[in-house]
């Protein structure tokens, strides 16, 4: 399947969208997580540090200087600024506000699942480059869980881009946009499950993994950064926010296509980012109540959970070609 570039709008507007989408997510994903910490701090009777922990967080770590492993070398260095930079390159050009930007050629399919890919890799050989079993056991960990999340993000793309013709994402976005009778078509329905498992396995969330454990026994993000101070830290935990604030933005804008701009106006665009805000606000507010009465899986359930998910993800690829209708 070739990807399908869009008309890009290549005017001052086309790349202010562009400035105004990579802001809105860069400021508010440190928020969106403390958010979530916020609901699960509430459900279980604790008063919480507040939405805006994460970035007092970030905002120490950044002053301090980075402590390295003795013996580590510049794979442990580079894993933090191409975690940051792989993830904000997939920021800027989904199709998160419009349709119409003029990065819509690189928002290919392959290519976010490649730059997803990318982080994974390089956060792992960073863990394994510490030399420690703490990093070693986290980096094999994390591979396993993107060797089986990663094609599962391919086939839920495919079974939506079946009747578009393309893998670009913007060209995905629009049709469910301009068909929003397709988005809760069986194979619509199915991509959404198994999308929402992958996004839990991606972004280390419950039941795959504790993201406020040490515990070694059930880490696996933790387990890879354990060696992290100082600013090689804060570059870490904002690309982990970031990657799950693009993930559920992502998920948002593929089955509920419903406020996405057409167009680089202005107005429209600042109507996009509300609702895209509160989209994203919801699931995952959503997602953070679900982890309250959710247990850590054991690592060996794991695959399982991937494996029905990719198993999902095959039967809406399947669905979309034997049940799809005309276009």
């Amino acid at each position: 399947m070739t990807g399908h570039i869009l008309s890009g709008d290549l005017t001052a507007a086309g790349f202010a969208a562009v400035g105004l989408q990579l802001l809105l997510i860069v400021l508010g994903a440190p928020l969106l997580v403390g958010g979530m910490r916020q609901i699960r701090a509430r459900m279980e009777g604790r008063v919480g540090a507040g939405f805006l922990q994460p970035w007092r967080d970030l905002r120490k770590l950044f002053r301090k200087e980075p402590i390295r492993p003795h013996g580590s070398t510049v794979v442990f260095t580079a894993a933090p600024p191409v975690l940051l930079a792989s993830t904000l390159v997939i920021a800027a050009v989904a199709p998160f506000l419009s349709t119409v930007s003029p990065l819509d050629g690189v928002a290919d399919l392959f290519a976010i699942v490649s730059l997803l890919l990318l982080g994974t890799v390089a956060l792992a050989l960073a863990g394994l480059d510490t030399g420690t079993a703490f990093g070693g056991m986290g980096a094999s960990r994390a591979i396993t869980v993107a060797a089986l999340a990663e094609p599962t993000i391919l086939l839920a793309g495919f079974a939506l881009s079946a009747r578009v013709g393309s893998s670009n994402l913007a060209a995905i976005v629009a049709s469910s946009h301009s068909h929003s009778v397709h988005v809760p078509s069986p194979a619509g329905v199915l991509a959404g499950v198994a999308l929402a498992v992958v996004v839990v396995a991606e972004t280390g969330r419950l039941p795959v993994d504790n993201p406020s454990t040490h515990l070694e026994l059930t880490m696996i993000h933790e387990a890879m950064v354990l060696e992290y101070s100082g600013r090689d830290l804060a570059l870490v935990e904002l690309a982990s926010s970031l990657r799950l604030t693009v993930l559920l933005a992502l998920g948002a804008n593929l089955f509920f296509p419903v406020g996405i701009a057409t167009s680089s106006g202005l107005l429209p665009l600042l109507g996009a980012a509300l609702v895209l805000a509160l989209k994203v606000s919801v699931l995952a507010g959503a997602l953070a109540t679900i982890e309250v009465f959710l247990a850590k899986w054991r690592l060996f359930r794991v695959p399982e959970l991937l494996a029905g998910s990719f198993l999902f993800g095959l039967l809406a690829v399947t669905a979309s070609f034997f049940l799809a209708g005309p276009s």
